[in-house]
């Protein structure tokens, strides 16, 4: 490791970066040098904004693609290299990102998925990123503690996710009895560090990638020509409340957004067909989906 990458490191580690984070600052910054074959504290301003404009018309990527490249080195040149002199020349122009509605699932569609799912492990983590509303590296990172099932709590406790902050989401009864017939069936108490989703050896946690092609897989086979990742169980879980009466306000609490308008653009995709059974809990989503 090169001493600059090693300040670097250090210096996102002092600010409470989250880990998600450092690894694309990290992969943002070895690409710049790479792409000059220059150590990144020797580049210019003009070089670097000048490799902004190569990813965005050589590269093709998309804009949020370009902005986390703008942020690394914005973090690389002001934090830690400290060169506030030429602040206004150091600031790499961020653009804006066009806000798509994301592609959603209907309820069959996502019990089809679930069906469709081989993996046990793979499959009771993707229902409970869409019972509970979690990132899918919030997902990958829980442990077997992070279940409160006392009957005055019922929750899942979310440690140190999106800006390193702590949260509790839902956990609902149909949920619940999945998670406790999934521990009694591969007991993650047991393994080493206590995953609630570990992988193959018991030695770690499942990861984000292996998970995405689980869910990959699943749709594939389920036959659902909508795109996107997992993410999209996420989104489905904030229509899906919305859908069934829960307010706005406890909807972004679960979510963990900072910003009550963060979560109020789901207010735009919710179905006027869709009238939520009277007999379930609008919170247990899980109890929602049609039988197959």
């Amino acid at each position: 490791m090169t001493p600059l990458r090693q300040r670097m490191l250090d210096a996102m580690t002092v600010r409470g970066l989250a880990e998600r984070t450092k690894e694309c600052y990290i992969e943002a910054v070895a690409r710049l040098a790479r792409h000059y074959h220059r150590s990144p504290e020797l580049l210019s301003p003009a070089e670097v904004e000048a490799y902004l404009l190569y990813l965005v018309k050589d590269r093709k990527l998309c804009l949020s693609s370009v902005n986390h490249a703008a942020s690394a080195s914005r973090f690389l040149f002001e934090t830690v290299l400290g060169r506030p002199n030429d602040i206004a020349h150091l600031r790499p122009p961020m653009a804006k990102v066009p806000q798509k509605q994301p592609e959603l699932l209907s309820r069959e569609q996502i019990a089809r998925l679930f069906a469709c799912c081989t993996h046990p492990v793979y499959r009771m983590a993707l229902q409970t990123m869409y019972a509970s509303g979690l990132r899918v590296s919030e997902i990958c990172a829980l442990r077997v503690n992070d279940i409160d099932s006392a009957t005055d709590r019922m929750c899942v406790r979310v440690v140190a996710g999106k800006g390193a902050a702590d949260r509790y989401s839902v956990l609902s009864p149909t949920l619940l009895a999945l998670l406790r017939h999934y521990c009694r069936t591969y007991a993650p108490h047991h393994t080493r560090g206590r995953w609630l989703f570990a992988n193959a050896q018991g030695d770690g946690a499942v990861t984000v990638c292996s998970l995405q092609r689980a869910y990959q897989g699943s749709r594939n086979r389920a036959r659902i020509m909508k795109m996107g990742g997992t993410h999209t169980l996420r989104h489905g879980f904030a229509t899906h409340l919305l859908e069934g009466g829960v307010d706005l306000y406890t909807i972004s609490r679960l979510l963990g957004h900072g910003h009550l308008s963060t979560t109020s653009r789901y207010l735009h995709l919710i179905s006027p067909q869709f009238k939520p059974p009277t007999d379930i809990d609008p919170l247990d989503l899980l109890a929602g989906l049609p039988k197959l």
